[in-house]
């Protein structure tokens, strides 16, 4: 059995709480609390990377916001975050857990993995500014309606995140890009 299935499957048999963890950078700290219960294979996914320090001295990169998408009929607002390609080359992407599955929703501050296609996603990772339904199974910005997995949510510091989506940017690249000093588990 692959290491992350069954942490996964672990995590949800023991009906495990939230997960609290800290997103720190320079424009100050995001705390939030990732669902293991209700998103069990992608929770144990993000979470093998922050327990393998994957995310210390990685970036957030990308803003998506409305002045940015001039081609986009589905217009959405989020950050997104990304390690080092090497630091994430050996891990293997998981399977998408869909919404209409979870129950879980893109709402303002949710956190969710970003993906190409379905079961493609490994380290990248968005927080969302504002609701987006589009983002959902079944919502129009991916052409596959297969929406993304969303995996926990912003507790504290979304005056952070929208620091983030504020500061500038080149097209949807931000210049600089944000560090990430570490993000680690809240015990």
């Amino acid at each position: 059995m692959h290491l992350l299935t069954g942490l996964a499957v672990a995590l949800q048999i023991a009906g495990a709480r939230p997960i609290r963890v800290q997103i720190e950078t320079p424009l100050g700290t995001i705390e939030a609390e990732i669902d293991s219960a209700r998103a069990p294979r992608t929770a144990a996914n993000f979470l093998a990377y922050v327990d393998a320090g994957a995310y210390d001295n990685a970036r957030f990169h990308r803003t998506v916001r409305a002045d940015n998408q001039p081609n986009d009929t589905v217009r959405i607002a989020v950050i997104q975050a990304s390690v080092d390609t090497a630091r994430a080359r050996d891990r293997t992407p998981i399977t998408l857990e869909r919404t209409n599955v979870t129950g879980l929703r893109h709402l303002d501050g949710a956190l969710s993995m970003a993906r190409g296609g379905p079961d493609t996603a490994t380290s990248s990772f968005f927080i969302c500014i504002g609701d987006q339904p589009s983002l959902d199974f079944g919502g129009h910005r991916n052409l596959d309606g297969q929406g993304f997995a969303a995996f926990g949510r912003v507790t504290r510091g979304m005056d952070v995140v929208r620091r983030i989506q504020a500061s500038p940017a080149e097209a949807q690249r931000l210049t600089p890009p944000i560090l990430i000093t570490r993000i680690g588990r809240v015990r």
